[in-house]
C-alpha cells in the first residue's frame, strides 16, 4: 500500500469511529443526558446532613431506622436531609419490618401543626401503597397508584427493594427495582418545585422502616 493509501485508509478510519461514537450519543435516553455525579446523602455511621427526631430514628446495620419493634409509634415522624433540592434523581433502597407504612417526602415542608408532620411529595411504602406517589398534608391523597398485580410481581417482600425517584420540572417519576410505577406531571403551577428530602415512619403498632444508601444527583 502506499505512503496515500495508508493515509486514506486511517482517515478513514477515524471518520468511521467518530460515526459510532455519535450514533451511541443519540441513542441515550434524553433523561440519561443531564446532570452530573451522584452524591451520597448518608454516610451510613452518623446523622451528619440530617435533622430529626433521635428517640424515633436511630442508625443500625449501616441505614436509617425509623421506629420500634419493641412499642408502638406514637404518630408519623420525619428525618430530614439538610437542604432544598429541585431537580434531581434520588436512589436508595428500602424494606421494612412488621405492619409498617412509610415513605420518601420529595420537594417538601415541615408544618407549624403538628410540628413532627411534613407536607409534600412522597414515594410511598408498605401496606397497600408501595410504588405509589401521594402528597402527604396537603391534598392528603394518592396522585398515582399502580396496578396491584405489578407490585405484587416486582415487590421483594422481607427484604430490600430499590427506589429510583426522578424530579425534574413539574413531573415526578418513580421506579420500583427498576419498573416504573409512576410518571406523573403536576398540573398545578402553585405546587413548590423545590423543598426537602426526608423518609418517614407511619404512626402506628410497633414497626420499623429502614432506609440506605441513599445517593442524589442534581439534574441541570
Amino acid at each position: 500500500m502506499t505512503e496515500t493509501g495508508i493515509r486514506s485508509s486511517a482517515t478513514r478510519e477515524i471518520l468511521f469511529a467518530l460515526i459510532g461514537l455519535l450514533a451511541l450519543g443519540s441513542s441515550a435516553r434524553p433523561d440519561e443526558k443531564s446532570g452530573g455525579e451522584a452524591v451520597s446523602l448518608f454516610d451510613g455511621k452518623t446523622f451528619a446532613g440530617w435533622e430529626g427526631n433521635l428517640d424515633i430514628f436511630r442508625i443500625e446495620d449501616g441505614a436509617i431506622v425509623g421506629g420500634s419493634m419493641d412499642k408502638p409509634v406514637p404518630h408519623n415522624d420525619f428525618l430530614c436531609a439538610k437542604g432544598e433540592y429541585g431537580d434531581f434523581e434520588l436512589t436508595l433502597k428500602v424494606k421494612i419490618k412488621g405492619n409498617a407504612n412509610g415513605g420518601i417526602q420529595l420537594r417538601s415542608r415541615r408544618t407549624e401543626k403538628p410540628v413532627y408532620e411534613m407536607s409534600g411529595y412522597q414515594a410511598d411504602m408498605g401496606w397497600t401503597f408501595w410504588g405509589a406517589l401521594y402528597d402527604e398534608s396537603r391534598r392528603n391523597k394518592t396522585l398515582v397508584q399502580p396496578d396491584k398485580a405489578l407490585i405484587e410481581r416486582i415487590l421483594k417482600k422481607d427484604d430490600w427493594n430499590e427506589y429510583r425517584i426522578r424530579c425534574e420540572g413539574p413531573r415526578i417519576q418513580l421506579w420500583l427495582n427498576g419498573t416504573q410505577t409512576v410518571d406523573y406531571t403536576e398540573a398545578d403551577d402553585s405546587i413548590p418545585r423545590t423543598g426537602l428530602i426526608a423518609v418517614q415512619i407511619h404512626g402506628g403498632a410497633p414497626s420499623e422502616c429502614w432506609y440506605k444508601d441513599i445517593a442524589i444527583r442534581a439534574l441541570k
